[in-house]
């Protein structure tokens, strides 16, 4: 990374994050099916422009693929290792102690602390044909012997069109509807609590055109 590039790094800002926090931990505590908030535009683009440029093609080795009918068909890299110099850092302010205050305000929990290993993280890729089945996510870390409690999604897709599906469901308790469907548009953010009945996903086949697939980075 050259001194240009170092000197254009994203920090997230305590201040317009706490505001944040403080306006919409009521709507964040009260939505249904289960605790959850969507925010757009979250972060500045030109940080996630270059994150998209040293994105892994579906291709490349780094990813580990997961295909089990009826569950699941996507990509997932957890090493951060193996990813871009911009997206070890842009990752590493969703770990910093300014990205979890933010979270501890907005969702009401205390003592969060970050994965440094990204287990269930890091960078999810699905592409044509692909699809993540409606589930609720592991609860129990056994590695860091800690309870799961908070997603956080930031998709990365441009010019997606509603036809393309792959749509982030939320789903009801009873699991016998969605009750949103969020449309995985470029710096649109997704915050939801984890829980044995936060059930979500998209179970539909993704539609989007070969030469192209959806983004994500997750925490």
């Amino acid at each position: 990374m050259n001194n240009q590039e170092s000197s254009n790094l994203f920090y997230f800002d305590h201040e317009r994050l706490n505001t944040l926090a403080e306006d919409l931990h009521p709507k964040y505590t009260q939505t249904e099916p289960f605790p959850h908030i969507v925010i757009d535009s979250f972060m500045p683009e030109h940080a996630l422009e270059m994150v998209l440029k040293e994105f892994p093609t579906p291709e490349m080795s780094v990813w580990r693929k997961y295909d089990k009918e009826q569950k699941e068909k996507k990509l997932s890299l957890e090493d951060d290792i193996k990813m871009g110099d911009h997206t070890r850092h842009i990752l590493s302010q969703f770990n910093s102690a300014t990205f979890v205050n933010f979270l501890e305000k907005l969702t009401g929990i205390n003592g969060l602390i970050p994965d440094p290993h990204f287990r269930g993280g890091g960078l999810h890729q699905i592409i044509p044909g692909g699809y993540l089945g409606i589930h609720a996510d592991f609860n129990r870390y056994k590695r860091l012997n800690l309870n799961r409690r908070i997603n956080a999604i930031v998709y990365l897709n441009k010019d997606w069109k509603e036809e393309y599906g792959g749509h982030l469901e939320l789903w009801s308790n009873d699991m016998s509807h969605a009750v949103h469907k969020i449309a995985p548009l470029f710096n649109r953010c997704v915050i939801f609590n984890t829980s044995d009945f936060a059930y979500h996903g998209h179970p539909d086949p993704l539609r989007c055109p070969d030469a192209m697939s959806r983004k994500s980075l997750a925490l």
